[in-house]
């Protein structure tokens, strides 16, 4: 247990007690950015350059009360829905019901993942087939995480974003020596708040499926309270000491939540140019996965073979990033959610680190074998977006309890702030909403 500590006041102070934020990262940038966003810019061109950076920023408020709400309370995220307002089913609240509904279509989606990390690295190593990739990826993640270290995977994940966007950033400095090369004049054009008229369902699409999801959000609580904040804040005594220890770490947290908005804003910022620079005017663009092989034997035909290897190893991690991650964070959830409904106990760090062990053998286990049961890796993550959708209203309901119900009186935070979290409330309801139309 992390003694009581008062928060740092500067910003290089600050700086040390950062880690959450990483371990986001990189669960953010996986396929959605590689697959999803890549391919809107070839569809797009660079006309909605502006909507991607906005979808990435606006969001983050939604975050920030989820970790407020982990510093102030002390406690994981399922326990918290738990004690929420509203009908029980059992033991538990309706909206762990609701989460769990939601998570057969969440596994197909990581499985997606699994099978995505096993091509890249078929595509690299073809002498070792694509389903036994899949089998090796989920056995090495679940052997470096299963042990429910934070300071490892807050390593491990710090690690694969510096090699993600050091890649994906020198592909696209390298660009610029040849015909593909990004201009002003493309870039203005990408900055203008337009819609051209039949790209409105692709720009819900791109708004929903970049920054910071639903699931992220959730795991932001485990990671902020296993980083020690909530225990350096300490209980909430009602005293005018424990308000102002409160407060300065939830500058310490909004720094974290801040810069990582920063890395993955400019990483996919930088799949969607590679897209609409590389395969806007190409006309066909390619579905999925192939998405992988065609810029990647594009960089091959521009700079040389070696750019090949430069291309896969960044499309890796971006990938590796996420299903390690989420191996991490959901044997978190998993084992919470567990624990309130009443099949698993989770409540000594003892039972806790035990759940976790479990967790991340057993998950990784299933998406690997509902990808090499379905071998559909582009369609599952597609499904696993259509519960995605769900979830952020879900978290959309709960963030609104927190600050309105929960969040002590002294933590109110300031106007401005409450402007950007209703602005974040505002695009998630109607992309969430617009959503869940389109497949009704």
């Amino acid at each position: 247990m992390a003694e009581i500590r008062n928060p740092p006041t500067t910003f290089s102070g600050r700086i040390r007690y950062l880690g959450p934020g990483f371990i986001l990262s990189a669960a953010i940038v996986g396929s959605g950015e590689l697959i999803a966003t890549t391919a809107l810019g070839a569809k797009a061109g660079f006309v909605m350059f502006w909507l991607i950076i906005l979808s990435c920023l606006v969001k983050v408020a939604l975050q920030l009360e989820f970790g407020k709400n982990a510093i102030y309370t002390g406690t994981f995220i399922m326990h918290n829905f738990n004690q929420l307002p509203g009908v029980k089913l059992g033991k538990s609240h309706w909206s762990i019901w609701l989460w769990l509904s939601l998570q057969g279509l969440k596994l197909l989606q990581v499985g997606g993942i699994v099978g995505g990390a096993a091509i890249v690295l078929n595509m690299g190593f073809p002498f070792i087939s694509v389903n036994l990739w899949a089998i090796i990826s989920v056995l090495v993640t679940s052997f470096l995480v299963y042990r429910g270290n934070y300071g490892a995977i807050e390593k491990g994940a710090l690690v694969m974003i510096i090699l993600f966007t050091v890649v994906i950033l020198v592909s696209l400095l390298l660009l610029q020596g040849t015909k593909y090369a990004i201009h002003w004049d493309q870039l203005k054009t990408g900055l203008q708040f337009s819609l051209p008229v039949g790209m409105v369902a692709m720009a819900f699409g791109a708004f929903g499926i970049t920054g910071v999801g639903g699931d992220e959000i959730m795991y932001y609580n485990y990671w902020c309270i296993e980083k020690g904040y909530a225990a350096y804040t300490g209980p909430n005594d009602g005293s005018r000491e424990w308000a102002e220890r409160a407060k300065g770490w939830f500058k310490v947290m909004y720094l974290d939540a801040v810069l990582s908005m920063v890395v993955y804003t400019i990483v996919t910022a930088a799949f969607y140019l590679l897209g609409a620079a590389v395969l806007h005017d190409g006309g066909a663009v390619p579905e999925g996965y192939d998405m992988i092989e065609v810029l990647s034997r594009i960089f091959t035909e521009t700079l040389g073979s070696w750019a090949k290897t430069l291309f896969l190893v960044g499309a890796f991690f971006v990938l590796y990033s996420t299903l390690f991650t989420a191996t991490a964070s959901w044997a978190r959830v998993w084992g919470d959610a567990f624990g309130q409904l009443g099949w698993m106990k989770f409540d000594t760090p003892a039972q806790q680190r035990k759940s976790i062990a479990i967790f991340s053998w057993v998950l990784p286990a299933v998406w690997c074998i509902l990808y090499l049961f379905l071998q559909a890796p582009v369609r599952m993550v597609i499904l696993g977006g259509i519960a995605t959708s769900i979830l952020l209203l879900l978290i959309v309901y709960v963030s609104l309890v927190f600050r309105y119900r929960e969040l002590p009186a002294s933590l109110s935070p300031s106007v401005t702030y409450d402007i950007f979290f209703w602005i974040s409330v505002a695009s998630i309801l109607i992309v969430s909403g617009y959503g869940i139309l389109q497949i009704m």
